[in-house]
C-alpha cells in the first residue's frame, strides 16, 4: 500500500522581516513627540482667547412691588361698616383677614353702619419698614344732639361728610403679601399744591377774535354730540375725535380764552402752520337748566385762512398727519393724540 506524502510547492517572493522593526519606530516616535509638542506649546506665544460673553438671565424671581392703596381702601370701608357687638359677621371676618388685631368700633345700640360709603385712597407713602396711605371716605353724616351726645332723630339735616383716614402696613415687597398693621387714624385732609397763577397761558384772547368764534363754534357742536362731518370740519387733517356719547347741553356760552401765544388773539389768522396752545372756560346748560363750569385744553393750527383744532386734551383718539409749512418756514407735526 503506498503512503501518501505531502507535497510542497514553491513559493515566490521572500517574507519581510521589516514589520516588528517599524513597530518599534512607531513606538519611540510616539514616545518622542511628546516632550517635543510640549516644547513647542512652551515657546508658541500664547494670546487671548475670546469667549462668548454670558447672556444675562431675567431673574424670574423679581417681580413689581404690590400696590398697597387698594387694600388700604378695602380695609377702611369694611372698618367703617363693622361692628365690636358682632365679632363673628362676615365683616368682621374679612376686615380680621386683612389686620388679624384689629380693634372693632363700638356703636350705640341701635346705630346702623354709615351709609352711601366711598372710599378712594388719595396718598401713598413708602418707608423701609412699611407704607401709609390716606384714604378719604364719603359718609352720610349722623346729626348728634349736643345734650345727649346721642344721634338726633332727624334724617331731613344730613349731609354728606369726607372724612380722611390713615392705613398702615407692611409687606408687598417683590409682589408679596400686604398686611395692615393695626386700626386706622383719622387725619386732616392732605395738602395739596398751590394753585399756579397762568402757567403757559399768559395772553388773553379777546371775545371779537377769530380763534374764539372757532373755538366757540366748535365747543357747541363738540358738547351738542355733533358727529361725522359736523365735527370734522373744526378739526386739523388726520385727527379724529368723537363727542362725549352722554353730553346733550342746550346751550354753551364761551366765558374766557387764554392762549400761550400772542398771535391767537389777533382778528386776522395767521399764515397756514402757525400753532397755539389755548384754554377755554365754558359754561354748558343741560336740559334741566342746570349750568357746569367746563375747562378745556387745546391745540391749534392755522390753514387756508381759519383756525382748526388738532389735539384735544382727553379727547383726541387719532393722530394728525403733518402740518404743511408755508415757503420759508418749517412747521412741525401736530399730534392728534391727548397730550
Amino acid at each position: 500500500m503506498r503512503r501518501s506524502r505531502l507535497e510542497t510547492f514553491p513559493v515566490s517572493g521572500t517574507v519581510s522581516t521589516n514589520g516588528p522593526r517599524l513597530a518599534r519606530i512607531g513606538a519611540w516616535a510616539a514616545l518622542a513627540a511628546g516632550p517635543l509638542a510640549l516644547a513647542v506649546a512652551l515657546v508658541m506665544p500664547r494670546g487671548p482667547v475670546a469667549q462668548a460673553a454670558p447672556v444675562p438671565q431675567a431673574d424670574s424671581a423679581s417681580r413689581l412691588p404690590a400696590d398697597p392703596a387698594g387694600t388700604a381702601a378695602l380695609f377702611v370701608e369694611l372698618w367703617l361698616r363693622s361692628d365690636a357687638a358682632e365679632p363673628g359677621s362676615p365683616v368682621a371676618a374679612a376686615l380680621r383677614s386683612l389686620a388679624p388685631s384689629v380693634q372693632l368700633p363700638k356703636r350705640v345700640r341701635g346705630e346702623a353702619a354709615p351709609g352711601a360709603l366711598r372710599v378712594v385712597p388719595v396718598r401713598t407713602a413708602s418707608s423701609p419698614g412699611g407704607w401709609t396711605v390716606v384714604v378719604a371716605a364719603l359718609t352720610n353724616a349722623v346729626p348728634v344732639d349736643p345734650a345727649a351726645s346721642r344721634p338726633a332723630p332727624e334724617p331731613a339735616s344730613t349731609g354728606p361728610v369726607v372724612r380722611y383716614f390713615a392705613v398702615s402696613g407692611t409687606g408687598g415687597r417683590d409682589g408679596g403679601a400686604l398686611g395692615v398693621s393695626a386700626s386706622p387714624a383719622e387725619v386732616s385732609a392732605p395738602e395739596t399744591a398751590q394753585e399756579t397763577a397762568a402757567g403757559p397761558f399768559s395772553h388773553s384772547v379777546p371775545s371779537g377774535a377769530a380763534l374764539s368764534a372757532s373755538l366757540g363754534e366748535f365747543l357747541r357742536t363738540y358738547l351738542a354730540g355733533g358727529q361725522g362731518a359736523g365735527l370734522e370740519r373744526y378739526l386739523s387733517p388726520g385727527v379724529r375725535l368723537s363727542a362725549p356719547a352722554a353730553a346733550g347741553y342746550v346751550r354753551v356760552d364761551v366765558e374766557d380764552v387764554v392762549a400761550d401765544t400772542e398771535q391767537a388773539g389777533g382778528k386776522e389768522v395767521p399764515a397756514d402752520g402757525a400753532r397755539a396752545r389755548v384754554r377755554v372756560r365754558v359754561a354748558g346748560e343741560d336740559r334741566a337748566g342746570t349750568r357746569w363750569p367746563l375747562v378745556y385744553q387745546l391745540e391749534v393750527t392755522t390753514r387756508a385762512g381759519r383756525w382748526e383744532v388738532s389735539s384735544l386734551e382727553g379727547g383726541a383718539a387719532g393722530a394728525a398727519a403733518p402740518a404743511v409749512a408755508p415757503s420759508g418756514s418749517v412747521a412741525a407735526p401736530v399730534a392728534g393724540g391727548a397730550r
